[in-house]
């Protein structure tokens, strides 16, 4: 293989993977990156046998071929360089070449034709959706997926199809036993797709499938052979779903009545930032809020015996008994941070009930946090 390209389109082809490359694996030729270069395109490739990712960039082609090259080293150099072209050339005994006319580099690399490539299954039905409900329905639930290894079960998010007054939703929710996120989307092609028992889609993927549908546009859809599959253009994903069943989640929702007094209204942004100052207090054995309800106002402490203590004040409109209750303030600041409503509402029913969030902006959302003892 023989190519130039522009540095700035090859910058931003190996960066966009760099987050799949396996950095301590005991498969070297998981740290590389496969440039195939054919047709006047560089198509870059990256997996971890988990995530598999494909993307073409416009390129001059001088001798057709493949090369892998560590993908950390080449983002280096590209990155490095401030010239406006770089030179890749294969050479003997899988050495690669690059050079940007300044300075030169010799590579060792691996054999291309070793490189696990992640294909899309045959047959995979897809449909089309929108780039940005996609991108809503990750940043909504994602923050809930457990941190703790040994959390199997939840670590993911859980899609399915369900139904509400004969019309599909998509429907994704995560929790680790502290804390619950829940967005349903109308999306009525999603009929097409097998959704019948859910999948659990790995928070890694999740990640990469998001960075996909950043930009605007739609993307195409489909889940095959315990994978899910979507395309942008010339770019493609597979992930390999998690064979774990997701836990029995709609029993922990409280239901939630019209007219109920328990329901505070309060400014998100006032609410958010009062959150974050109370955070400033905590460590890792004191995290817990007290939070004090009244008419008009919300009151929060934080009291750490190490430091000191933090109370503050923010304006509310509620109709209900007063209410005191603990939280964790981490909880709130993840799931208010995607929102996008202005005001919010928190239905809170006794000091031993969850606390359920949600907002008019913020449709078919529903985030759901444990109380904690002060």
């Amino acid at each position: 293989m023989e190519i130039k390209i522009k540095r700035d389109i090859l910058l931003k082809g190996i960066s966009r993977v760099q987050g799949i490359l396996e950095k301590r694996s005991h498969m070297p030729i998981l740290s590389t990156i496969l440039l195939v270069g054919k047709n006047e395109e560089l198509e870059v490739s990256a997996t971890d046998l988990e995530i598999g990712f494909q993307d073409r960039y416009p390129a001059e082609i001088i001798k057709s071929g493949s090369v892998t090259i560590s993908g950390k080293k080449l983002l280096d150099i590209t990155r490095e360089t401030d010239k406006d072209k770089i030179y890749i050339s294969e050479k003997d005994n899988n050495w690669v070449y690059i050079s940007d006319n300044n300075a030169h580099y010799n590579l060792s690399c691996l054999p291309a034709d070793e490189f696990p490539v992640l294909t899309e299954p045959e047959g995979t039905v897809m449909i089309e959706l929108d780039s940005s409900v996609v991108t809503e329905m990750i940043d909504k639930t994602i923050y809930s997926i457990t941190m703790e290894e040994a959390g199997f079960k939840l670590s993911g998010v859980f899609m399915e199809r369900i139904t509400k007054e004969g019309e599909d939703f998509l429907r994704m929710v995560a929790t680790d036993g502290h804390r619950l996120s829940l967005i349903d989307k109308k999306i009525p092609d999603i009929k097409n797709i097998e959704l019948e028992h859910g999948v659990m889609i790995p928070k890694k993927g999740l990640i990469e499938l998001n960075k996909l549908t950043l930009e605007d546009g739609n993307i195409l859809f489909g889940l095959k052979q315990n994978n899910l599959v979507a395309k942008k253009e010339k770019a493609l994903i597979v992930i390999r779903l998690l064979d774990s069943k997701f836990p029995d989640y709609e029993n922990v929702i409280p239901s939630q009545k019209e007219g109920d007094k328990n329901i505070i209204t309060v400014n998100k942004r006032s609410l958010l930032e009062a959150m974050r100052r109370m955070m400033i207090m905590r460590t890792d054995q004191y995290q817990g809020v007290k939070m004090n309800v009244a008419a008009d106002y919300l009151e929060m402490i934080s009291v750490n015996p190490d430091l000191g203590n933090a109370e503050e004040k923010v304006e509310i409109n509620y109709s209900g008994e007063p209410l005191e209750i603990g939280f964790n303030p981490r909880y709130f600041i993840d799931a208010l941070q995607p929102m996008d409503s202005e005001e919010i509402e928190l239905n809170i029913k006794d000091n031993t009930s969850p606390c359920l969030i949600t907002g008019a902006q913020d449709d078919g959302f529903l985030g759901l946090i444990m109380p904690m003892r002060i």
